[in-house]
């Protein structure tokens, strides 16, 4: 209630000064009025801030939070962005590296086999060529033998009817065996 009793006397005292000041006839300032203005003036103020103020306010603090913490997430994905980028490099080098290893290793393991598959094949020649010649020389020797016994019987043949006799088995192996003797190459 004091309150209430300040104002109080404090209306008095202006309408007492109102009245002086109409008497006295001239400029004057109606304290009470300017009273009720300020308090008018600071209940509508306080009604803005409750109404108005206070919760644009308050929006205006969530939407200051909202675009920082959307700055620091920006900025958290750059630099997440760059790592990764970095990382992808990182990894892309790695397999262009182990790609040429391979394609390198895959090279030289095809040289080896290509040498491995020459020699083979020059082995596989030479012991081609080798049975061919023995196979030659087997031959050969086989038709020297045939043909000196075929000669030999041709010439049995041609000495037997010269001689108008007819030849033993004895005595015509010993004929045979001393004209292959004479007749054999010389070396």
């Amino acid at each position: 209630m004091t309150f209430f009793a300040a104002a109080g006397e404090v209306a008095r005292s202006a309408v007492a000064l109102a009245a002086e000041g109409e008497a006295a006839g001239g400029f004057t300032i109606n304290l009470f009025w300017v009273i009720v203005a300020a308090l008018n003036f600071l209940v509508f103020f306080a009604l803005a801030w409750i109404i108005i103020l206070k919760p644009l306010s308050g929006r205006l603090a969530e939407r200051r939070k909202a675009i920082d913490q959307g700055l620091k997430d920006a900025e958290t994905a750059r630099i997440v962005l760059e790592a990764s980028a970095a990382a992808a490099a990182d990894e892309i080098a790695a397999a262009r590296r182990e790609a040429r290893e391979i394609v390198d290793r895959a090279a030289r393991v095809a040289q080896e086999a290509r040498e491995v598959d020459i020699v083979a094949t020059r082995e596989e020649l030479e012991r081609l060529r080798v049975r061919a010649a023995a196979e030659i020389e087997v031959e050969k020797g086989r038709a020297i033998a045939d043909l000196r016994a075929e000669v030999a019987d041709l010439a049995m043949s041609a000495a037997g009817r010269i001689v108008g006799e007819s030849m033993t088995g004895e005595r015509q192996r010993r004929l045979v065996a001393e004209f292959l003797a004479e007749s054999a190459p010389r070396e």
